[in-house]
């Protein structure tokens, strides 16, 4: 593979991290030693001793002392079980025949199902994590002796999505109090929209900030739909060169960013048609910036913001004084011209990000959230219904945000399945988001 056609999601750490190749020494590599298996997976004790025999020395007779042991471990693996649960309500009755009482049962996230948490959560990563179609996962379920149907599992997301409303609604309130906003969007097809033919694009739109990120289904790409999605928020956005977005960024005086990896990235098509002094001497000096973004990672914002002044500013004159040099000069239908008029126009908002250390250089991280749901949709195809659509929205809304928390996706969704059925006041939401989970 090329370097310079490396995954879109490892793009802006291969930009910081090129290098010149070392020479070779005519070394070979030492092997590398295999991972260590987790501490904290449960150990199954496997003895393997000595015939009593054997536990003589040859030599002179004497009986041999224990002195020790050779440890080495491999990975068991148990297919997964089916069990059901047995409810016994106890009915207690007097003998005047007049008063009969049955215990309670706990509420359920679907009542009357026979679904637990644990099936549903379950059912939950495989489709939404693990990209696994629903048909398959029935197939799955078949071989186990649990006979549930794609329509039962699809009903069962559609409720689950519907429950986890609320939660997606504060996690999109603390995003829009952040200081910047990274927003994508990508396609994704709906067989039966109202209004719309079956083949006719949908979009699902992402919006992260920090831990906060949020999925939103839409019928289509228009400008009302981005003024839909930040009517509310006061702040900054960054996005690609989607042009709707500086509409509504003007309507609301929202700082607009753009993002250096789209820039560079026009660049480097044009390397791809053969070598271009002009176009690699501006990915290099890109490149110097996002060396720059590498030594700042994880700084106070102050910090960052000084060390883009002192360091950034000067590389940004150079590449704007370069591409004055060179525009007017290139041929704009060429590849090299599109990627100089990209650059150009895009100009003021590729700049904005030095002035504020809670910018952004590029926009990568909301194209790194987008890619699970991408690869999913390469599996699953489509959603039926509209319903369907804002259901994996929702879905994905809850588990991107409890994976950038570092939770157990599983074991989080088991847990707010519980304990969702049980909740009476937003207190109680807010114990169910994903920054306020503990394990156990």
């Amino acid at each position: 593979v090329n370097k310079d056609q490396l995954p879109l999601f490892n793009e802006a750490e291969h930009i910081a991290d090129t290098k010149k190749p070392k020479k070779p020494t005519g070394k070979k590599n030492k092997t590398g030693k295999r991972k260590t298996l987790p501490k904290d997976l449960p150990r199954i004790p496997k003895v393997h001793d000595l015939d009593e025999s054997q536990k003589t020395c040859p030599h002179d007779g004497s009986s041999l002392k224990h002195i020790g042991e050779v440890i080495t471990e491999q990975l068991y693996f148990k297919p997964a079980v089916i069990k059901v649960i047995e409810h016994k309500q106890y009915k207690y009755a007097c003998s005047c025949g007049k008063h009969i009482i049955t215990a309670k049962k706990p509420k359920e996230i679907i009542p009357k199902s026979v679904a637990t948490p644990q099936l549903l959560s379950y059912i939950t990563i495989s489709k939404y994590a693990d990209s696994l179609p629903l048909y398959r996962l029935s197939g799955m379920f078949k071989r186990i002796d649990a006979d549930i149907s794609r329509q039962v599992m699809s009903n069962w997301m559609i409720k689950c999505a519907k429950t986890i409303q609320p939660l997606v609604n504060l996690i999109r309130d603390e995003l829009y109090n952040q200081p910047c906003i990274h927003i994508d969007e990508t396609t994704i097809q709906v067989l039966k929209e109202p209004g719309k033919k079956a083949s006719t694009k949908s979009y699902m739109w992402v919006q992260r900030s920090g831990d906060n990120i949020v999925f939103d289904y839409q019928p289509n790409r228009s400008a009302q739909i981005v003024e839909q999605l930040l009517a509310n928020y006061q702040g900054a956005i960054m996005t690609d060169g989607y042009k709707a977005y500086d509409a509504v960024a003007k309507i609301y005086a929202i700082i607009h960013l753009a993002c250096w990896v789209h820039a560079r990235r026009y660049f480097i098509k044009v390397l791809d048609n053969g070598e271009n002094a002009n176009a690699q001497k501006m990915i290099d000096l890109i490149g110097k910036l996002y060396a720059i973004e590498k030594q700042v990672k994880g700084k106070d914002p102050e910090i960052i913001y000084q060390k883009r002044q002192k360091y950034a500013k000067p590389i940004l004159k150079d590449i704007r004084k370069f591409l004055d040099e060179i525009l007017h000069s290139t041929l704009p239908k060429g590849r090299m011209g599109e990627a100089l008029h990209y650059l150009h126009t895009q100009w003021p908002k590729l700049i904005v990000y030095i002035e504020d250390g809670n910018y952004p250089i590029d926009n990568n991280t909301a194209e790194n959230i987008i890619r699970p749901f991408v690869i999913g949709r390469k599996n699953w195809l489509f959603a039926n219904t509209p319903s369907g659509a804002q259901a994996s929205a929702n879905i994905y809304s809850l588990m991107e945000t409890a994976k950038a928390h570092g939770l157990n996706v599983y074991d989080y969704f088991a847990h707010i399945y519980k304990m969702l059925p049980l909740v009476q006041s937003v207190e109680d939401y807010e114990k169910l988001l994903p920054r306020n989970f503990k394990a156990g």
